[in-house]
C-alpha cells in the first residue's frame, strides 16, 4: 500500500516540476536570458507551496528544507531552455504543463491542509490558493493578468480537484486513488475549457 505522506511528496515534486516548465516555457518565449527563465520556472514552481505552507505555518516552507524541490524548479528552467523547440511540438505546452500543474498542486494543498487539521471547506480554499499561486506569480513577472482573473476556467478547475480527495475521505475512499483522481479532473476540466472557451460569467458591463 503506498504511504499517504510519500505519495503527497511525490505528487508535490512532480508539480514543482511541471509548474517549473510552464514558466521557463513562457520566460524562453519572451526571450529572456537563462536568469531569467530560472527566475520565472522557480518562481511558478515555488510560489504555490510556499504560500501553502506559510499559511498552515509550516516554516520554513518545504522548498526551503528539502533541496529536492529546488532541484526540481531549476533542473524543469534549464529542460525548457534547452529542449525548448521540443517542447514546443506540444499544442500550447505552457497552457498544458499548467494545467497538469494547477491539479497536483490542488490535491497537494488541500492534503496538507487536511494533515495539519483544517476542516473540509478550509482544505479545499487552500488546495485552491496552493495551485493559482504559482501561475499568479509567473503571470505577473511577465506582466500578464493572471490566468485566475481571466475569462478561462481556471479556480474552478483546481476547486474540483480540490474537493474530490477531500469528499473522498469524508466517506472513506481510498486516498491515493483520490489523489489521482483529483489531479485528472482538474488537468481535464482545464484543458477542455480552453478547447471549447469555456468561460466563467462576466459582468454585462465590462
Amino acid at each position: 500500500m503506498t504511504d499517504p505522506s510519500s505519495l503527497l511528496i511525490a505528487l508535490d515534486l512532480l508539480g514543482t516540476f511541471v509548474f517549473g516548465l510552464s514558466g521557463g516555457t513562457l520566460a524562453v518565449r519572451r526571450g529572456l536570458d537563462i536568469v531569467g527563465v530560472l527566475t520565472l520556472a522557480a518562481a511558478a514552481a515555488l510560489a504555490g507551496g510556499m504560500l501553502r505552507d506559510s499559511l498552515l505555518g509550516a516554516t520554513p516552507a518545504a522548498s526551503l528544507v528539502d533541496e529536492r524541490y529546488l532541484l526540481a524548479a531549476f533542473g524543469a528552467g534549464l529542460v525548457a531552455f534547452f529542449f525548448h523547440p521540443l517542447l514546443n511540438r506540444l499544442r500550447k505546452p505552457v497552457m498544458l504543463f499548467d494545467a497538469l500543474g494547477l491539479g497536483l498542486f490542488a490535491v497537494t494543498g488541500c492534503r496538507k491542509a487536511m494533515e495539519f487539521g483544517l476542516d473540509p471547506v478550509a482544505s479545499i480554499l487552500l488546495g485552491v490558493m496552493t495551485a493559482v499561486g504559482g501561475g499568479a506569480a509567473r503571470d505577473l513577472l511577465v506582466a500578464e493578468v493572471p490566468r485566475v482573473l481571466r475569462e478561462e476556467i481556471y479556480a474552478l478547475a483546481a476547486l474540483v480537484g480540490a474537493a474530490i480527495p477531500v469528499i473522498g475521505r469524508q466517506v472513506g475512499g481510498p486516498e491515493p486513488v483520490l489523489a489521482v483522481i483529483g489531479v485528472v479532473a482538474a488537468f481535464i476540466l482545464r484543458v477542455v475549457s480552453v478547447q471549447r472557451g469555456w468561460s466563467a460569467p462576466r459582468s454585462p458591463w465590462s
